[in-house]
């Protein structure tokens, strides 16, 4: 019944493009095939944000990558590997559901193998990772660790990038509690504990960035003052309609969040939403929701 809904609202989205204003002269022509397969694209591309800070910053360059969920981008992740590389990031970071609670590891093995070594990498938790429980975690952690990528577990990291000091903050995913006692409540509880703890630790002046993979409580990480957070989790709301509906669904949102993929800013904090690598894992097809790497160009 789920999916037959959800068919249905995609279905509806479709028809909402089509009728968009300066697409009816196209409708009444009849049907466009390739604007269709357009719409259903999971092609991967690449979507930038420049974020303009008052320190002053060198011009720093992130490459931001987020639920890959074990998809593949061509042999050995060659697709996006060669994306990456393209743009000389000074920094990548992960922020979470790069593995998958049901699809193998190797696509996730391939793309940290592939990112090995070539630039500072960091990581923290999504929900996925704890799908297959505490073993399964153990040995996707140690992946991480054999490929040279920090986990960031409610930890906070000062890196030097062009003679300039910054704070690089990870917290878990609210997940790495789900076996405990703690109702739901409780785990909410002990992830803003993280968030707190990580602030405090980043009371030094450099510029600071949180990585959090739910972007739903970016009214919780403004109170902390963090300059730049870095999300993902929501996979672009599902089904966008360009200038009507930016995501129709978001875990944590419910229907018609309000954080789905972009640049948000509040109390002078900015967070960036990426809308994700997933497509594979995707029960219906993302609607005007292409798969992005995200690259985020820092400086006055």
């Amino acid at each position: 019944m789920i999916r037959r809904i959800c068919l249905l609202l995609a279905a509806f989205s479709l028809l909402l493009v089509i009728c968009l204003p300066g697409q009816a002269e196209q409708a009444s022509k009849g049907l466009n095939i390739g604007s269709v397969i357009s719409i259903f694209s999971d092609e991967l591309q690449v979507v930038r944000y420049t974020v303009h800070t008052e320190d002053a910053l060198p011009s720093i360059r992130i490459a931001h990558v987020s639920d890959l969920h074990s998809s593949a981008y061509g042999e050995e992740q060659r697709e996006l590997l060669e994306a990456i590389d393209r743009e000389k990031p000074d920094l990548v970071v992960l922020t979470g559901d790069i593995f998958d609670g049901s699809l193998p590891m190797e696509p996730t093995v391939a793309f940290l193998k592939g990112i090995q070594g070539k630039y500072p990498c960091y990581f923290v938790t999504g929900n996925n990772e704890y799908e297959k429980g505490k073993k399964a975690l153990a040995e996707r952690m140690e992946v991480l660790k054999k490929y040279g990528i920090t986990r960031l577990s409610g930890e906070m990291k000062v890196i030097r990038i062009k003679d300039t000091n910054i704070n690089i903050c990870g917290v878990d995913d609210p997940n790495a509690w789900k076996d405990s006692d703690d109702p739901l409540e409780g785990r909410e509880a002990r992830y803003k504990e993280q968030v707190a703890k990580v602030a405090k630790q980043a009371q030094n002046g450099n510029y600071t960035i949180l990585l959090a993979h739910r972007p739903e409580l970016f009214d919780y990480y403004c109170q902390f003052g963090f300059d730049l957070v870095l999300s993902g989790h929501v996979h672009g709301g599902q089904w966008r309609i360009p200038g009507l509906l930016d995501g129709l669904y978001a875990p944590g949102q419910g229907f018609f969040p309000e954080y789905t993929g972009g640049k948000y800013e509040k109390n002078g904090s900015v967070m960036i939403v990426s809308r994700g690598l997933a497509r594979e894992t995707t029960n219906v097809p993302r609607v005007n929701n292409r798969p992005e790497l995200v690259i985020i160009d820092l400086g006055e």
